[in-house]
């Protein structure tokens, strides 16, 4: 059975499997003598993005959102964040949304990079990863991504991609060389 998770009067409701457990399995060397066993789970994990939610959406909808604070007693106010904050590090006071995809596609650029065949956390993304840390004009942290194509490059002009088909993740978003004219296959501008 499949599992399905939706909110109801501010609460988790659930149906289906979340954990599923499967026959264990003999490990043998060559000789045929037990080493050990595969011990086989499948486990859903619901993951809560809480304040974060607008991010994750805005991405599946191809908008890269940050966040501003303006709490006018906030000696930062009017600073704008990405990734993106719940609460302003200096005041505490809740931020507001605000499109930074305009801004991302006319300004972003390569601050630092590596290129790596280990994946870490990304064992999604195809090898090698361009790991890029990007600035972008007014705002005032940098993003951590990835590109897809193009060469990497300190002061690199860079514009953001969006998958077609969202994971609802992270890597819904990445990064291309300024000028190119055709998004990859599964992403749009």
């Amino acid at each position: 059975m499949a599992h399905k998770v939706w909110v109801e009067k501010n609460a988790y409701r659930i149906k289906g499997e979340f954990s599923t457990l499967e026959a264990n399995q003999p490990i043998r060397n060559e000789k045929g003598k037990l080493c050990g066993v595969t011990n086989p789970r499948r486990i859903v994990h619901m993951h809560s993005y809480g304040g974060e939610a607008p991010f994750f959406q805005g991405l599946a909808d191809g908008k890269l959102l940050g966040t501003q604070c303006v709490n006018p007693k906030c000696e930062s106010k009017g600073s704008v964040y990405l990734p993106f904050r719940i609460c302003c590090p200096d005041c505490l006071a809740k931020m507001k949304p605000v499109d930074l995809t305009a801004k991302a596609k006319k300004s972003a650029k390569i601050y630092s990079y590596i290129v790596t065949s280990r994946t870490g956390a990304f064992n999604t993304l195809d090898k090698p990863i361009k790991f890029i840390d990007l600035e972008i004009d007014g705002v005032c942290t940098m993003l951590k991504s990835y590109m897809l194509t193009g060469e990497p490059g300190f002061g690199v002009r860079v514009v953001p991609v969006f998958k077609v088909k969202p994971t609802y993740t992270i890597t819904d978003l990445a990064w291309v060389a300024a000028g190119t004219k055709t998004p990859p296959k599964g992403y749009k501008f």
